[in-house]
């Protein structure tokens, strides 16, 4: 019986090399953003109760109906992989801090969702996030939006489009609904099978319909704002104003509905022309959760590392980032390898980045791992050398080479390395 074939899990996908470079590059970009608006980072469980995303995200959600991956534990008991982030953050908020203190939270990692793979959506995906656990206001909704901003900046994003519309408030809802029910009921035999069943269950999702005819049906109806009070039109209004002086580029899209059950006011999404159909790296918006007995307001967003990662790309800025080789350790002989390994850990203590091979070959193979590499320096050494207690160091962009005493090795590395020294015949 032949080995059986081993193979990742449909909708997975493995990172490795430069492609887990450029992810390092964004996530670093992104802990600096939040670093400086002053934010404290959280890191909460990938598993969770099930009843934890149905009650925070509502049941009727396409998520929690359609797309969770679930399952019993030993006691029976339904656990779930978090399909987003901002439910656990909740979790953690209502179980561990104080009910009265204003929050600024930040965190990153997978979420799991079980769709059907295609560019940028993926059944493990990964999103950067930040949640402002705060009660509603103008300002703090504009502060989070502008979070967003810096953060897509940072990543090298430039051609990106803000989209922004309101909710209203939770009084607001049921005439919003009924509203969007009156208008859509002479077309209800023209909407696609799933928005049928919207109709019934969340009416407000068929205006993220992606299908030409009800888009084309969408596109008839009236601004959401319609159906709201006075109040919720003036907070986003204030939301607006804040933006504008900020310098916040914006468009207002009055159809924009956003798909969990616990927005209010303010929502937003930001889309790439690089992404096709499904355009959205982003999004986010203020919400109102119930959680552990007690009430929780909030604003917060959340990146799609994937989708960033494809319109970082189209733009050409998302090129992969190398693990950074600065020298190459070679040897001849099994007591220069030794030798080296310890030279290596001193290298390393400097800040120098450095490798040794990790198997016994000729020197000719070690100089063409070191040209692979990237590395700017090798150092050599065999017998030889190690009598004399002197160091080969070549420069592998030009092949120069000279031997340098053991003792000063760390020293002309050092100047050699730096952004101001010029090539081996001035680095004395």
């Amino acid at each position: 019986m032949g080995e059986q074939r081993i193979s990742s899990v449909p909708g997975m996908q493995d990172l490795a090399g430069p492609e887990a470079g450029l992810w390092r590059r964004i996530e670093r970009s992104f802990v600096e953003v939040c670093r400086r608006y002053g934010l404290e980072e959280v890191r909460t469980p990938v598993i969770e109760y099930r009843d934890l995303f149905c009650h925070s995200l509502g049941e009727s959600t396409e998520v929690v109906q359609k797309e969770m991956y679930s399952f019993p534990d030993a006691a029976g008991r339904q656990l779930a992989l978090r399909p987003e982030g901002t439910a656990g953050v909740l979790r953690y908020v209502a179980e561990s801090r104080p009910a009265t203190e204003d929050l600024r939270l930040f965190y990153y990692g997978p979420m799991f969702r079980r769709e059907r793979p295609q560019a940028g959506r993926r059944r493990q995906f990964h999103q950067l996030g930040v949640e402002l656990i705060c009660a509603a206001d103008p300002v703090a909704d504009a502060e989070c939006v502008a979070l967003q901003v810096d953060t897509l900046r940072a990543a090298g994003l430039s051609n990106f489009v803000l989209r922004i519309n309101t909710r209203g408030d939770i009084g607001d809802m049921n005439r919003v609904t009924e509203g969007l029910r009156q208008e859509l009921r002479p077309f209800l035999s023209e909407l696609c099978p799933d928005c049928r069943r919207r109709y019934e269950t969340n009416v407000l999702r068929i205006l993220d319909c992606k299908r030409d005819g009800c888009r084309r049906i969408v596109g008839q109806l009236p601004d959401l704002s319609t159906y709201m009070s006075g109040a919720s039109r003036s907070y986003i209004e204030q939301v607006y104003t804040v933006l504008g002086r900020l310098g916040i580029a914006f468009h207002v899209e009055p159809r924009l509905v956003r798909g969990l059950d616990y927005y209010v006011h303010t929502i937003w999404e930001v889309t790439h022309p690089g992404l096709g159909a499904q355009d959205a790296v982003s999004g986010g918006g203020r919400y109102v959760v119930q959680m552990g007995g007690r009430r929780i307001e909030g604003v917060g967003f959340a990146v799609g590392m994937e989708r960033l990662v494809i319109a970082l790309q189209r733009e050409g800025s998302g090129m992969p980032e190398r693990t950074e080789i600065q020298v190459w350790l070679a040897a001849v002989g099994e007591e220069a390898r030794a030798a080296n390994l310890q030279l290596a850990g001193q290298l390393r203590a400097a800040g120098i980045a450095c490798s040794v091979p990790l198997r016994f070959q000729s020197l000719k193979a070690q100089m063409r791992a070191a040209a692979k590499s990237g590395a700017k320096l090798a150092l050599i050494r065999g017998d030889e050398e190690l009598q004399r207690g002197t160091i080969r160091l070549r420069e592998l962009d030009s092949g120069r080479e000279r031997e340098v005493p053991g003792g000063r090795i760390l020293e002309t590395v050092r100047e050699v390395l730096a952004p101001e020294a010029g090539t081996l015949d001035n680095a004395d």
